[in-house]
């Protein structure tokens, strides 16, 4: 999978194994049709010896609709450039035919930034007089891909994978925008939601400027109030995730810097007085810090906050 932490190897796989069908539909629509969903077996740790062994990055077992017949489909995920890949794709498609002996459906994602240019499909290997070989195999070039054409499909897989997509600089803040707006359209339970959440923060992790552009893009997109409510609920998880994990810490220090990062992301750079207020605070007013701070809309609100007497907020003084 993705090779640039082992967090995001699992990340990428989780999001293709707990949205296969999905994937498949949005890419592979003639493939989907002959598909039969409640057929689907995940190969686990499925080893394919090619001169070293190496764990193949995802294979299913499915069968074709309306028959007994099964058949693979072979997920290679692609993170950086290599002009060897075609090669190792089809020495992947020829170990698996020749194990399971059935067809096998090859199918490999590019998913680096850059180079920009188009990757190739196929294998060949072919004589003046003789073409001996011509592998293909399905290609989804995620940098090759407009975001813009995705908005409007009603598929979890494209909430996530926008954010892999060819994004301008300037855009980022828009397209984390339009993922968790088009994230809250879809009906799923928490887990599901919160994978597609972590996906998209996981790429698009914004610096202080462009989250108070984030936060500008979805008060445009939130002008409909029974949607702002479920959009902001996404937004409000990963602020809450955050918290969280300072709070496990058990320690002031812990939970002042995750107060201190969430303000900075909702309202950008603190000032200097206001670093030095919070810093003061008590472990017990960090902790109300940290449950008020998903309510509060600006600076003049924390202020207000921070002014107030513990009495005044509802606490015994701590």
């Amino acid at each position: 999978m993705l090779r640039l932490t082992t967090d995001h190897d699992a990340l990428f796989k989780e999001l293709l194994t707990t949205y296969f069908s999905e994937f498949i539909a949005l890419f592979f629509p003639r493939l989907s049709r002959h598909l039969e969903r409640k057929s689907i077996v995940f190969l686990d740790k499925e080893i394919i010896d090619t001169g070293e062994r190496r764990e193949a990055d995802l294979v299913a077992k499915a069968r074709f609709r309306g028959k007994q017949a099964f058949f693979l489909v072979h997920i290679e995920n692609q993170s950086r450039a290599d002009g060897q890949f075609p090669r190792r794709m089809f020495r992947y498609f020829s170990r698996l035919h020749e194990k399971h002996g059935l067809p096998v459906y090859p199918i490999v994602i590019f998913s680096y930034e850059q180079p920009k240019r188009r990757e190739p499909e196929n294998y060949r290997v072919a004589f003046p007089d003789l073409k001996v070989l011509d592998f293909n195999f399905r290609v989804v070039q995620l940098n090759q891909m407009n975001w813009r054409h995705f908005l409007r499909r009603h598929n979890p897989v494209a909430s996530a994978l926008m954010a892999r997509m060819a994004i301008a600089p300037e855009d980022r803040p828009k397209v984390k925008a339009e993922c968790l707006r088009l994230l809250a359209t879809l009906r799923l339970n928490i887990r599901k939601a919160r994978l597609i959440s972590r996906f998209v923060d996981s790429y698009l992790n914004l610096n202080a400027q462009e989250n108070r552009e984030f936060y500008q893009e979805l008060d445009r997109i939130n002008k409909n109030r029974p949607k702002k409510e479920k959009v902001m609920a996404y937004v409000t998880s990963w602020e809450r995730e955050g918290i969280r994990k300072g709070r496990r810490e058990g320690r002031r220090e812990g939970i002042k810097d995750v107060v201190t990062r969430q303000l900075t992301l909702k309202f950008g750079p603190m000032d200097e007085r206001i670093e030095k207020r919070i810093s003061r605070l008590s472990l017990q007013r960090l902790k109300r810090l940290s449950d008020a701070l998903l309510n509060l809309s600006s600076v003049a609100q924390l202020e207000s906050w921070l002014s107030a007497k513990p009495a005044a907020l509802g606490r015994s003084k701590s």
